[in-house]
């Protein structure tokens, strides 16, 4: 039992771990942000726009069928409207997702491309030396 508990503390530990969670964390209220602007700010002029129609209350209702003896329920409705309305919030979602990633790729980019400092010319081997001290005395003669 000791190994186990062991072991999930260096889970626990690790960065990678406590990296998953922030993202998580920031993650869903980053969700909760791009709701709100759909909710609030794109979806009331989309609304307008199409003769003051709410996206969430679009539904459609099934027939009700009556069953002798059985006192009716409410009916069924598909909610297509809360459909669209989620849809719209993946859309932008994934879009600033997007956008975010290629940002951060972009930057990781410059980073690998920044040339290095110039290594210094490495010392010539005895054979190129020799090779050097040749060529010297053939050209004086």
């Amino acid at each position: 039992m000791s190994k186990l508990i062991q072991e999930f503390k260096e889970f626990a530990v690790k960065g990678n771990a406590v990296d998953m969670a922030v993202g998580v964390i920031i993650g869903g209220a980053f969700g909760k942000i791009v709701s709100s602007i759909v909710d609030d700010i794109i979806m009331p002029p989309i609304g307008w726009l199409i003769g003051g129609v709410n996206f969430s209350d679009l539904k459609y209702t099934l027939p009700q069928v009556e069953i002798p003896g059985v006192t009716a329920a409410a009916p069924a409705t598909i909610n297509y409207g809360n459909f669209l309305q989620t849809l719209l919030d993946f859309i932008i979602i994934a879009f600033c997702v997007f956008m975010m990633v290629k940002g951060i790729n972009k930057l990781s980019k410059k980073k690998e491309e920044e040339p290095a400092a110039p290594a210094p010319d490495p010392e010539p081997t005895n054979e190129e030396k020799l090779l050097s001290e040749i060529r010297d005395l053939l050209k004086n003669k």
